[in-house]
């Protein structure tokens, strides 16, 4: 009997508490602001209204011609890579790259601040390392937080020398 009674009181508050909760969010319509919102900053960035963006993702793999470059060749075909890199960036195309470990030929990775793979593949076009085949891309629309367009800017502050 007495297990009766508590069940039965549960169930009268739990109906309590959906009948409640029901109420309440049939009541609101509109979704809370973000306190934190920054109009200003998100139309710079290029937001939309969830914070985010189109970019465009390259991955950077050996090319066919990788195994014959070599010495100083390869040396001033890499000094151009991070040339064109920095002047990519300088331009707010590229907006992150970097290193992979090399496992499976992956070699790098290009976010752009494009709309299409076919503006993104002009871009690697301008650097060395896909000129001469010793990196080809591979490349994808990816839609991404638009903070990313931050990342230069702020990577300059926590670079301790100019390249």
């Amino acid at each position: 009997m007495k297990i009766m009674k508590t069940l039965k009181y549960l169930f009268a508050v739990t109906v309590l508490f959906v009948f409640t909760g029901l109420s309440c969010g049939a009541q609101t319509t509109e979704k809370p602001k973000n306190a934190n919102y920054d109009a200003q900053l998100a139309r710079k960035l290029g937001a939309d209204k969830i914070g985010m963006k189109n970019y465009v993702l390259a991955v950077l793999k050996t090319g066919p011609n990788d195994g014959t470059v070599k010495g100083k060749e390869r040396d001033e075909i890499f000094k151009g890579h991070f040339a064109n890199i920095n002047r990519l960036a300088k331009e707010g195309k590229l907006v992150v790259a970097g290193p992979f470990d090399g496992i499976d030929g992956w070699r790098g990775l290009y976010i752009f601040n494009v709309e299409s793979i076919e503006d993104a593949k002009k871009l690697t076009e301008t650097d060395p390392t896909i000129k001469s085949g010793v990196l080809i891309g591979e490349f994808h629309k990816w839609y991404g937080s638009a903070a990313m367009m931050d990342v230069t800017r702020i990577h300059g502050t926590l670079t301790e020398n100019v390249p």
